[in-house]
């Protein structure tokens, strides 16, 4: 069993957000184990470069196959076009439903198997695209459920829940990438990536990347399908 300690469970999707919330795990001291969820996403791409983060920052890399197209009702994971018209009002059709709720559940399970008592997730409630279970209170919540709902939180060794991107704007983001010395080029954002496997430059996903590099002031090294 792993030291309670100094061991963390970090939800890695492959997107910056998740791969700069795995680097500050790093930082804090915690030996990183990355949980990948191949879920049956569109944007299958997103796995290759998680695999390519967790080489880089983790200790150990867990992928575990869930395929949520069974369920439908996203854009992600069913036949729905991936809207591309800019960031809009209310919950958009990208939106998977109960989606945080199920990796945490997974995160949760791996890390109590583990004997890890710290779990980090990239959510971020400033610039994203309003899903509900990116918010403070949905973490918070989650927090609590996971001390109820395991043998370790009832023996009162309990779980918390780190999401160090909570109150960022992507550009913050972008600059703590900068910091850390990470290559954002090797994470992947885009919901509706081109063949090559290159961003989309246009979905939700992409304009809240490439607003938080230019409003960081740092270059843009994602790579775009052409057009």
């Amino acid at each position: 069993m792993t030291d309670p300690r100094s061991t963390a469970v970090v939800l890695l999707s492959g997107g910056l957000d998740s791969m700069v919330c795995a680097a500050l795990a790093r930082e804090r001291g915690f030996e990183v184990v990355a949980l990948s969820v191949d879920y049956g996403q569109r944007h299958r791409v997103e796995l290759e470069a998680a695999r390519t983060i967790a080489g880089a920052l983790a200790d150990r890399h867990v992928v575990v196959p869930l395929d949520l197209r069974a369920f439908g009702g996203s854009a992600l994971t069913a036949d729905v076009a991936v809207p591309k018209d800019g960031v809009g009002e209310g919950i958009p059709v990208t939106y998977v439903p109960a989606r945080n709720t199920i990796f945490l559940s997974l995160a949760l399970g791996l890390a109590e198997a583990s004997g890890a008592r710290d779990l980090f997730v990239g959510v971020n409630a400033l610039d994203y695209s309003g899903y509900p279970d990116c918010r403070p209170d949905f973490i918070a919540a989650f927090e609590r459920l996971a001390n109820l709902a395991t043998r370790a939180g009832v023996e009162g060794a309990g779980f918390t829940i780190h999401a160090p991107l909570q109150h960022m704007t992507k550009a913050d983001i972008a600059r703590e990438a900068a910091r850390l010395g990470l290559d954002p080029a090797i994470s992947h954002s885009c919901y509706d990536p081109g063949p090559d496997g290159g961003a989309c430059g246009e979905c939700d996903a992409c304009r809240l990347r490439a607003k938080g590099f230019a409003e960081a002031g740092l270059p843009d090294r994602t790579r775009y399908s052409p057009c």
